[in-house]
């Protein structure tokens, strides 16, 4: 299928509570007339925020529709014989000037037996993180249901969660089951299952415009959560230059990291999926059979699985992180 290509989309903007300026700043994207961005959904095909596409022949064309027309070509044969029609992962950066919600999400059993969906693992890339910003990944200690319950009803919530300080580079896997929150001051990238299914705990008991608080989900949180301890949540890795880099490899996605300062030739001959391109920092140009096209810092592409090499120029320096689905 010759005239696929990588495909780029149209950003989703979305106002939050405690969204600040950094997309626009620092990503250079214009999310006005919204007064802050505390999300961009870069390619999704959750109902009511599908992606179109914002590049080449199929340009305003919504991917649901694509992908109905192209569906092996795009994602590749063995992710929609496991995963169906429906593209399998949503790709936001996400700018917390306030921390978000203490919350949790559902394991894909829970949430098809609730909720009739799939459940939400996700990881985070930290971009950006001003000095002391920190977020909440996991317990700090080894927990049960009834412990957890003990610590929520007396108001000691904080005493048992994991937070963490956080720089740039730094790299969370957060499994659904486990309890998290992005803190203020940082801006990051997300991968996560086609999914926005979340468990509420706590919220800081702030209000809205309009005086209001935002639910809760405290009772079906007790099940979703997973109270087993780690000793430690953050990735650790060793970041190498010109050379692939693993960050994650799971059932849902694998992602690898590249800081590129030459030239990369990428050949997928062996990978029977789609492969999601998002520019972390720096700037490049993308060769591929037919065309080239720029790529920068808060660019998402997503490679048809029929796209089996691409070359990529930094044009000082371009670190990307590279995602497609390895069963």
């Amino acid at each position: 299928m010759n005239s696929l290509y990588p495909l780029k989309f149209e950003t989703i903007f979305k106002e939050k509570l405690w969204g600040g300026d950094k997309i626009k700043t620092i990503l250079k994207k214009d999310f006005s007339p919204h007064e802050n961005c505390g999300e961009t959904w870069e390619l999704s095909t959750v109902n009511g925020n599908i992606s179109r596409i914002a590049n080449g022949e199929f340009k305003g064309g919504a991917l649901d529709e694509l992908l109905e027309k192209f569906p092996n070509e795009i994602m590749g044969k063995q992710v929609v014989a496991h995963f169906g029609s429906e593209f399998p992962l949503l790709i936001k950066f996400i700018d917390a000037q306030q921390d978000l919600s203490v919350q949790v999400h559902p394991n894909d059993e829970l949430a098809k037996s609730r909720h009739n969906g799939m459940g939400k693992t996700e990881m985070w890339y930290i971009m950006q993180a001003d000095e002391g910003a920190s977020l909440i990944a996991g317990f700090n200690r080894p927990l049960n249901k009834e412990l957890y319950s003990e610590h929520f009803n007396k108001g000691t919530l904080n005493e048992i969660l994991n937070r963490v300080e956080v720089e740039k580079g730094d790299v969370f896997y957060i499994p659904a089951g486990r309890i998290h929150t992005i803190g203020k001051g940082i801006l990051l990238a997300e991968i996560q299952q086609t999914s926005d299914l979340t468990y509420r705990i706590y919220d800081f008991d702030r209000v809205d415009a309009q005086g209001n608080k935002r639910e809760l989900h405290v009772e079906e949180a007790l099940d979703a959560l997973d109270y087993d301890f780690h000793e430690n949540y953050k990735t650790l890795y060793k970041p190498s230059l010109n050379k692939r880099t693993e960050l994650v490899r799971s059932p849902y996605f694998t992602t690898n990291k590249y800081m590129l300062t030459e030239g990369k030739n990428l050949d997928y001959s062996n990978l029977d999926s789609f492969v999601i391109y998002i520019c972390t920092e720096g700037s490049g140009i993308m060769k591929y059979d037919g065309g080239e096209q720029q790529v920068v810092q808060g660019d998402v592409f997503l490679i048809p699985a029929v796209l089996k090499k691409i070359s990529m120029q930094p044009e000082q320096s371009l670190e990307l992180l590279e995602v497609y689905i390895d069963q």
